[in-house]
């Protein structure tokens, strides 16, 4: 019987022979004292509310809802996943926007069918957006959101906000962390707590 199978085991025996609490009590008194999802979020919100007072990017997204876009994000959920969760597929577009200007970026984000550094010669230029588009083979539409993508890279005015959004990020990270630990460490010790009572009572 493997260690993982042995614990279940265990676990099921104490639980059927006693009603004692030891398992639980640990685990709740880890509940609490770290940061839950919840107020991790409304202190992101915080943060996106600022943003958008200061009218630094337009969206049809509230704070709550940019804040859930973020830890969504974290979570590695795609844009449509991410619009899932806010209520509305159809909200994916507006999802990708918000996210490439908090700086949110992916892989794909920078995959262009086109030549980058051609691309910047031919705006310089003085083309139109049409006209560039045509002779990158790409739509205006797809012109534009790898433009976009650009722009807010190099844009260094939303930077002191997206620290602040890592630095509430890396806090959740760590208190994960944290609780994975000691729910972990208690459970081993509620093991541990059982495997006695099982010795004294057969």
């Amino acid at each position: 019987m493997t260690e993982d199978k042995r614990k279940a085991h265990l676990l099921k025996l104490f639980s059927s022979m006693s009603g004692k609490t030891k398992i639980v009590e640990p685990m709740k008194n880890i509940h609490g004292t770290l940061r839950d999802s919840d107020a991790i979020e409304r202190e992101v919100a915080l943060v996106m509310r600022e943003i958008i007072e200061q009218g630094i990017f337009k969206t049809s997204l509230k704070p709550i809802q940019l804040a859930k876009l973020v830890t969504s994000f974290y979570a590695g959920k795609n844009d449509t996943e991410i619009a899932r969760e806010l209520g509305d597929e159809k909200l994916s577009k507006t999802v990708a926007r918000a996210r490439v200007r908090l700086k949110l970026f992916r892989d794909l984000d920078f995959r262009m069918p086109f030549d980058k550094e051609q691309m910047e010669v031919l705006i310089e230029s003085g083309k139109t957006m049409k006209e560039v588009s045509e002779e990158l083979g790409v739509s205006p539409s797809t012109l534009r959101e790898y433009r976009h993508v650009i722009e807010e890279q190099e844009d260094p005015t939303i930077d002191p906000y997206i620290d602040r959004i890592r630095d509430v990020m890396e806090d959740r990270d760590l208190s994960e962390q944290m609780t994975r630990s000691a729910t972990a460490d208690s459970l081993g010790e509620s093991i541990d707590i059982t495997e006695a009572e099982l010795i004294d009572v057969t």
